[in-house]
This record gives structure tokens, C-alpha cells and sequence, in this order.
């Protein structure tokens, strides 16, 4: 891209900053955006849940002591003594359906945060690319309106020479200046729209984003993915990192199911206890004793106020929920991947398109001029040729930053976005000259 296409701001900007690419912000945003933090912190809290649920399966050993000092008053005499007692207990589950599928439902559940974090870098790796694109557009947007208000200005001077010497009409002018007005306007709001959009890469960045952007090269060599729609769609339904963890969702719910059925069920334990103690009863001193006792411990329970049968039924419920949040994605998947690639499809021809558009506009707009010279076109023509001229280019860049998000996006859905892919884009842009 010429270097008369960058805003004043990001000339400016060259000097003092060095450009940053996608790529950099990437990685600057997997360290900071709280989306993906808060993942994280979701899988350790998921990995602690369930180790805590197997805890309840392993051996629990306890100890205990004390030590007091009594006295005795009778009618006879009065005792004064100390006491000592220690103990060591062991118990071990034997047979807990509760416990175990407690402790299968947190594995699903730990599982299901795994593919959370995992989305949540991926759709923060799209979000970025989105917004890092959009302050493209607005950059865009803000350069060509300035071009357009300077080549304005330029014929506004060429009319106005040309209606001193009346040659031109005096509506000639005022239309121009017009046209100047509205420019001026427009300029101001789309450098409002470059702030407003830094801003939203500085929201994911943790910083402030005030270097230039690296931008699209010329004619960057973009083409369609090798594999088929129906390719992309199998491989989202397999691999999406969110449908993944709606799976381990509902997986979640039917162990839940069947923890709460376990409340109805048995349940059989081992408890070896050793003891010494020289503590009698109410306290009165006895000769030392070692006790060591191993007992099996059944619990069978017969009514809880119908409370496990309650839990059953919200089981359920919350098994049909995840279900149907289950279906909602798959099908959000399917729609999603496919309008991707149709995406892409029509955004490489929409290039071409356009790029065509904008050959032909800058024909049309020096032919205009030239006509113009000669009093066959009229200013407004002059005028209606240099906007036409500058929405093709804006349509070219939009349509190429259109055509990469869409491919991340496709990546994205797929659940096969990676750092290559993020690479590729990235190897797009480039400083401009």
C-alpha cells in the first residue's frame, strides 16, 4: 500500500513507533484478555473438584489426643491426676456408588473446562483478528476521505479559476464547496472511528495500542481451501472445542443422574481404629490400656423425606437442559461453518470484483476531468467520478479484510484454528513503503 494512503496520524506515528502485526498482539492478548484467564483459573478450579471427589475414595487417616488434668472430691478423699489418651483411625470406602460417580461427573466436568479454555482462545484469537481489521477499515476509511477532501479541494481551486474567467456557472463552485463541507464532516467522524477501534484492540491488549498497524500488502496471494463445505462441517462436528465441552456437558449430567439414584443404594466401609489411654470413665484415672478395633461399617438408607428422589428428577432436568443447549450448538456449528466457507467463496471473487471496480473508476474519474476541461462534464460529475473512485478502493480493502476473518472464522468453527493458521494471515501484512 502507497504510503499516501496512511492517515497523517499513522505517518506520524512511523517516526517514533515500530509497526505491530497481528501476530505480536496475538500473543500479547493470551496474557492478558480475561476471557482466557478466566479459563484457566476454570481449569484448575475443574482439576481441584476432582481430585477432591476422588479424595472422598481414598483412605482417611486421623489422628487424636488429649490430655487433662481432673480432680475427684468424695466424701472420703480428694484425687488429683492427669490423664492421657491417644488414637489413630483408618477408614476406607469399600463399596460408595455416590462417591465414585461423584467423582465421575467432576472428571466430566474438568474435562468440559479443558474445552472451555480452549475455546476461549480461540474465539479471543477471532475477536482480535475482527478488531484488528476493523481499525484497518476505520484507517482506511479516514485516508481516503482525506485523499477525497483533497482532491476536492484541488478542483473547488480549478473552478473557481474557471468561474472568474466565466467559464464554468456559479453553481459550479457552491456545489464543490458543498461537497467540501460534507468532507470535512466526514473526516472528523472517521478519525472519532480510529479511536473508538484502537480502543477495542487495547480492551483485549491490556494496553494502549498506539503503534501502526501493519496492512494488507499489494495483490496478497489469497486462494479457497483445498477440502470441500462438507469436509469443514464433519471436521467441526468432530473437533469444535465447544460442542466438545457441551458433550462432556451432558456427559456430566447423567453422572449426576446416577449419583443421585446412588442415594437409595448401600453403602459398606472399613474402619481400623488403635487407641491408649489412661482416662476411664467420667474421667477417672485407670491403669493404661491398649484398645485396637477393625470394624465393617453398613449404611442402608430407607426413607429421606423423598429428598433423593427430588434430586433424581432435577437430574434430569438438568441432563435434558444441557441436551438441548447440546443440539442449539451443533446446529449453530453447522450453520456457522458453512456460511464461512461460503464466505470465502464469495469473498475471493468479490475481490476480483472489485478490484476490477476500481480500475475501472480510475479510468472513469480521469476521463471525467479531462471532459470536464473541455465543458462536457459538468463539476458534479467531476465530483460523483472522485467518489466512486475512492468507495471501489474502500470496497477492495474491505472485501480482503472480509476474506481473511472469514477464513480464520472458517478455522475457528472447524476447531482447527492454530497458530499456523494465525501465522498465515499474518504473513499478509506487511509495513507499508
Amino acid at each position: 500500500m502507497p504510503l499516501g494512503l496512511l492517515p497523517a496520524g499513522l505517518m506520524a506515528a512511523e517516526a517514533y513507533s515500530n509497526y505491530v502485526d497481528l501476530w505480536q498482539l496475538q500473543q500479547e492478548a493470551r496474557g492478558a484478555d480475561p476471557r482466557i484467564l478466566k479459563a484457566q483459573a476454570q481449569v484448575r478450579s475443574g482439576e481441584g473438584r476432582q481430585r477432591e471427589a476422588l479424595g472422598r475414595m481414598l483412605p482417611q487417616l486421623n489422628a487424636n489426643g488429649s490430655v487433662n488434668r481432673s480432680r475427684r472430691d468424695d466424701d472420703l478423699s480428694r484425687t488429683e491426676y492427669n490423664g492421657k489418651r491417644a488414637s489413630l483411625a483408618l477408614n476406607q470406602v469399600i463399596y460408595d456408588p455416590q462417591s465414585w460417580r461423584s467423582y465421575q461427573k467432576f472428571s466430566e466436568l474438568a474435562q468440559q473446562s479443558q474445552f472451555e479454555s480452549a475455546d476461549a482462545q480461540v474465539l479471543s484469537s477471532i475477536d482480535l483478528s475482527d478488531r484488528y481489521f476493523t481499525v484497518l477499515a476505520a484507517e482506511d476509511e479516514l485516508s481516503l476521505v482525506r485523499r477525497e477532501l483533497e482532491a476536492t479541494r484541488h478542483n473547488l481551486k480549478r473552478v473557481e479559476s474557471l468561474f472568474q474567467r466565466q467559464m464554468v456557472t456559479v453553481t459550479d463552485p457552491l456545489e464543490i464547496q458543498a461537497r467540501v463541507d460534507t468532507l470535512e464532516a466526514d473526516e472528523i467522524e472517521a478519525a472519532n472511528k480510529v479511536a473508538i477501534s484502537r480502543e477495542a484492540i487495547s480492551e483485549l491488549v491490556g494496553r494502549d495500542v498506539q503503534e501502526p498497524l501493519k496492512r494488507i500488502g499489494e495483490n496478497p496471494a489469497f486462494s479457497l481451501p483445498a477440502q470441500a463445505e462438507a469436509y469443514w462441517v464433519q471436521t467441526a462436528l468432530e473437533s469444535n472445542p465447544a460442542l466438545k465441552a457441551r458433550e462432556h456437558s451432558v456427559n456430566a449430567a447423567e453422572a449426576a443422574i446416577r449419583e443421585a439414584k446412588a442415594g437409595h443404594l448401600p453403602r459398606l466401609g472399613l474402619n481400623l481404629t488403635a487407641q491408649r489411654s489412661d482416662i476411664g470413665y467420667e474421667g477417672s484415672l485407670t491403669p493404661r490400656s491398649d484398645n485396637f478395633v477393625a470394624s465393617l461399617d453398613l449404611q442402608v438408607p430407607l426413607y429421606s423425606g423423598g429428598s433423593a428422589s427430588a434430586k433424581v428428577v432435577a437430574s434430569e432436568g438438568d441432563k435434558e437442559a444441557a441436551q438441548q443447549d447440546l443440539e442449539a450448538l451443533r446446529r449453530q456449528v453447522v450453520k456457522e461453518t458453512r456460511s464461512a466457507y461460503i464466505g470465502i467463496t464469495a469473498g475471493l471473487s468479490r475481490i476480483k470484483a472489485t478490484r476490477r471496480a476500481l480500475e475501472s473508476a480510475e479510468r472513469s474519474r480521469l476521463a471525467t476531468e479531462s471532459a470536464f476541461q473541455y465543458g462536457v462534464k459538468n463539476a458534479t460529475d467531476v465530483l460523483d467520478s472522485i467518489k466512486n473512485e475512492f468507495s471501489a478502493r474502500r470496497d477492495l480493502y474491505q472485501s480482503q479484510y472480509k476474506f481473511v476473518t472469514s477464513l480464520l472464522v472458517l478455522h475457528r468453527w472447524s476447531g482447527r484454528l492454530s497458530d499456523i493458521d494465525i501465522r498465515q494471515a499474518n504473513d499478509w501484512l506487511v509495513a507499508p513503503l
